[in-house]
């Protein structure tokens, strides 16, 4: 394994980490649950959380059907993963694919496990120029979240979503797209920010139990969000912020005293574990947390859908 250079957190929202192997982990269980800058939380909970104040809070993007995007030609449609749950994800396709298998990608968005939706306009906008770049099938999953579904929810449901989708993998599930189009020797796991953390835990999970029939090639955490009850070098010492951090943490995962572990070194823990894979961290300077999905077109942005264009597809 490779690591080409260190993540540094004093702002948390500047790096994106590819690891890329069958990912067999076992030996950094410690790292940490991650969650989103308060500022996102839910205006209808402000009240009850002092430190979730309302002048911090923020609009973030609103709900838009599946469809055929004309700007990129790639198909989206909702299908149930967990009727029993209400719960869906949203898969995307390129048009004119014929029968061609392509890499799945399984995206996991971000928000501080407490709002923002695999529906929100921001995520089907990155996820039609992502797919369409690649050339791959996706899955965006809808997960549960906090105060009603705190944390371990949103990952329950988050490995549920993904048994559903392997259950595809020897082309007898109930979804076509993905009988037909998903290539289960290629699969990822990405996600923003919280997204960022599920995806660690899932490639935790895929290692441990095993998803029968899929072979996960790499992951990609864009943003991911580690915390822990102190600070440690190259991570944040303001007191303000760690504040509302910690509410949000309060917020999301109630029933936990902190994190022992923040996870700020991942890469540095990660190679430190044995693991025979690769892993690679790129930084986007002076940007913002998540700062693709809002300002898709910079340049920094396009930067970034070609690194995860080049990580998906290279061999």
């Amino acid at each position: 394994m490779q690591t080409v250079s260190s993540p540094r957190l004093a702002n948390f929202s500047d790096f994106i980490i590819c690891c890329k192997s069958q990912l067999q982990v076992a030996d950094f269980e410690k790292l940490c649950i991650v969650f989103w800058r308060v500022k996102y939380c839910r205006n209808r909970y402000a009240h009850s959380h002092p430190v979730l104040l309302v002048e911090d809070i923020v609009p973030w993007s609103v709900f838009v059907p599946p469809s055929l995007d004309p700007r990129t030609n790639v198909e989206s449609k909702d299908t149930p993963y967990s009727p029993e749950n209400n719960l869906t994800l949203r898969l995307y396709l390129p048009k004119n694919t014929q029968n061609q298998k392509l890499p799945l990608l399984v995206y996991f968005h971000g928000g501080g496990v407490c709002i923002e939706s695999a529906f929100s306009s921001l995520y089907h906008t990155f996820l039609n120029s992502f797919v369409s770049e690649a050339n791959i099938i996706a899955a965006s999953v809808e997960y549960k979240q906090a105060p009603e579904n705190p944390v371990p929810c949103p990952h329950d449901d988050s490995w549920t979503s993904l048994k559903w989708i392997a259950s595809h993998s020897d082309g007898k599930g109930t979804n076509d797209w993905l009988n037909r189009h998903a290539d289960f020797q290629r699969v990822f796991f990405s996600g923003d920010s919280a997204g960022g953390n599920i995806v660690h835990r899932m490639g935790l999970r895929h290692g441990l139990d095993k998803l029968e029939g899929v072979n996960v090639g790499g992951i990609i955490l864009v943003h991911p969000f580690f915390w822990g009850k102190k600070p440690v070098a190259d991570g944040t010492d303001d007191v303000n912020l760690r504040e509302k951090l910690e509410g949000m943490r309060r917020f999301t995962c109630p029933t936990t005293s902190g994190f022992d572990d923040p996870g700020w070194y991942y890469t540095e823990i990660l190679k430190k574990s044995g693991w025979g894979g690769e892993a690679d961290v790129m930084e986007s300077k002076g940007e913002d947390h998540c700062f693709h999905l809002t300002n898709p077109t910079s340049e920094n942005a396009v930067a970034l859908l070609k690194k995860f264009v080049s990580f998906i597809n290279q061999d």
